[in-house]
C-alpha cells in the first residue's frame, strides 16, 4: 500500500498511544472497554476517522478506518466500543434523518457509544427468523415486544439500533425495520450475560417499550435491504481489528521465542519454530493484503456491496487470528496460558471473532452463493 504522509503519521501517533496510554495491563483496566482511554482518542478527533467533517469527523474513508482498527487490535486498546459505535454511525449516515445523523455521527466522534441488537434466542444467523415486534399505534410511533440477545456494548450504550418486525412472519425478509432506541427507554431491560471476555455482551428485553415515529432508521419494512447495504462496513470492521489482533499475537509469540531457551539454544532457532512463524507470517500478509485491498474498492465505490469480498476478509482474517494466537499458545507453552502473559487473551478475542458477525461457516456459504452454487 502506498500511504500517504498523513496516513503514516495517523499510525505512528496511535501506535504511540497505546504503548504509552495503553502499554501495561493496569493502564488497560480489566473491561474490554475503557472509556477514561476512549474519551481521550475522541478528544484527539480519532474516533471520527471515517465520519464526515460536517457532523465532527475526520471524513477518512474505509482504508483510515482500517488503519485505525488494525492499530487499535495491536496496541490492544481498551475501545471495546467502538466497533459497534462505526456500525451504527454508518446505518444512520446511509438511512437516517439529519437529525440523528447529528445524534448518533457527532456522538461517535465524540466519545459516546453505541450497540446494535439483532440476534435473538431463536435467530441468529437466520436473521430473516427475528420475531422482536414493533406494532405500530395509534399516536404514530411504535411498542416493542419480545427479547434480543448477544447485543454488544447494550450495557454502556447511550442508544441501540433495534432491528425488529413491523410487518410478515417470521422466515419472512420483508417487513424488518431499524428503529434507535435510548439506553434509558422505559420498558427495555438490558441484562448481562458472563462470557470468556467478561461482560461484553448483553440480553435485552422489551416490555410494552414505546417509541416516537421518529425511532425509525430508514424506511420503515425495509430494514433487511438497509442490513445488506452495511455488509462492507461491518465484516471490513471485524477483519481490521482481528488483523491488528494477529499481528500482536504474532509480535508476543516471537518475543518470546527468541529469549526463552532450551537445550541450551533459543527455542525459535529450531526448525520446527521457524517454519511456523514462516507460515503465520505468511498468512497474516495475506489478510493485510486483503483488507487493505477490500477497503480501497470501497473507497473507490462507497454504494456498491461486496458481498464476496467482504465474506472473503472477514473469514480470512478471523480465521488466521485464531490460528496465530493459539499457536502462540503451543509455542510459549505453559506461559501462553499463564495471565501473566497477553497470549490468553488473544486467544479469548480471536475465538469468537469466528462467530459474531456471521460465523466463518456463512461466510462461506456467502462466498458459494456468489459463485453461483
Amino acid at each position: 500500500m502506498d500511504l500517504s504522509d498523513e496516513q503514516r503519521a495517523f499510525t505512528a501517533a496511535l501506535a504511540e498511544f497505546a504503548r504509552r496510554a495503553a502499554g501495561t495491563r493496569e493502564q488497560r483496566g480489566p473491561s474490554p472497554h475503557n472509556q477514561d482511554l476512549y474519551q481521550r482518542m475522541a478528544d484527539l478527533g480519532w474516533l471520527g476517522v471515517a465520519i464526515p467533517e460536517e457532523h465532527g469527523g475526520a471524513g477518512g474513508g474505509m482504508v483510515d478506518m482500517c488503519l485505525f482498527l488494525e492499530q487499535l487490535g495491536h496496541g490492544m486498546i481498551p475501545a471495546g466500543g467502538f466497533a459497534t459505535s462505526a456500525i451504527v454511525a454508518g446505518a444512520v449516515e446511509r438511512f437516517g434523518t439529519d437529525a440523528q445523523k447529528k445524534t448518533v455521527l457527532g456522538g461517535t466522534a465524540g466519545g459516546r457509544v453505541y450497540s446494535i441488537a439483532m440476534s435473538e434466542p431463536g435467530a441468529g444467523s437466520d436473521v430473516a427468523a427475528l420475531s422482536c415486534r414493533a406494532t405500530a399505534a395509534p399516536d404514530g410511533g411504535y411498542v416493542v415486544e419480545g427479547q434480543k440477545t448477544w447485543c454488544s456494548n447494550a450495557h454502556i450504550a447511550d442508544a441501540i439500533l433495534l432491528v425488529a418486525r413491523t410487518g410478515g412472519s417470521p422466515g419472512d425478509h420483508d417487513g424488518l425495520t431499524m428503529f434507535l432506541v435510548p439506553a434509558g427507554a422505559q420498558g427495555l431491560r438490558v441484562s448481562g450475560i458472563d462470557t470468556m471476555g467478561g461482560r461484553e455482551v448483553n440480553d435485552l428485553y422489551f416490555t410494552g417499550c414505546r417509541l416516537p415515529a421518529d425511532a425509525v432508521v430508514g424506511q420503515a419494512g425495509a430494514g433487511w435491504k438497509q442490513l445488506m447495504a452495511g455488509l462492507n462496513l461491518e465484516r471490513l470492521i471485524l477483519a481490521a481489528l482481528m488483523l491488528g489482533t494477529a499481528r500482536r499475537a504474532f509480535d508476543d509469540t516471537l518475543a518470546y521465542i527468541r529469549e526463552r531457551k532450551q537445550f541450551g539454544r533459543p527455542i525459535g532457532s529450531f526448525q520446527v519454530m521457524r517454519h511456523r512463524i514462516a507460515d503465520l507470517a505468511t498468512e497474516i500478509e495475506c489478510c493485510r493484503l486483503l483488507v487493505y485491498d477490500t477497503a480501497e474498492k470501497v473507497d473507490r465505490d462507497p454504494g456498491r456491496v461486496l458481498p464476496r469480498e467482504s465474506s472473503m476478509v472477514k473469514l480470512k482474517t478471523t480465521e488466521v487470528a485464531r490460528e496465530t494466537a493459539l499457536a502462540g499458545m503451543q509455542m510459549m507453552g505453559g506461559y501462553g496460558y499463564a495471565t501473566e502473559y497477553d497470549m490468553e487473551k488473544h486467544v479469548r478475542a480471536t475465538l469468537i471473532s469466528t462467530v459474531y458477525g456471521g460465523t466463518s461457516e456463512i461466510q462461506r456459504d456467502i462466498i458459494g452463493k456468489t459463485y453461483g452454487l
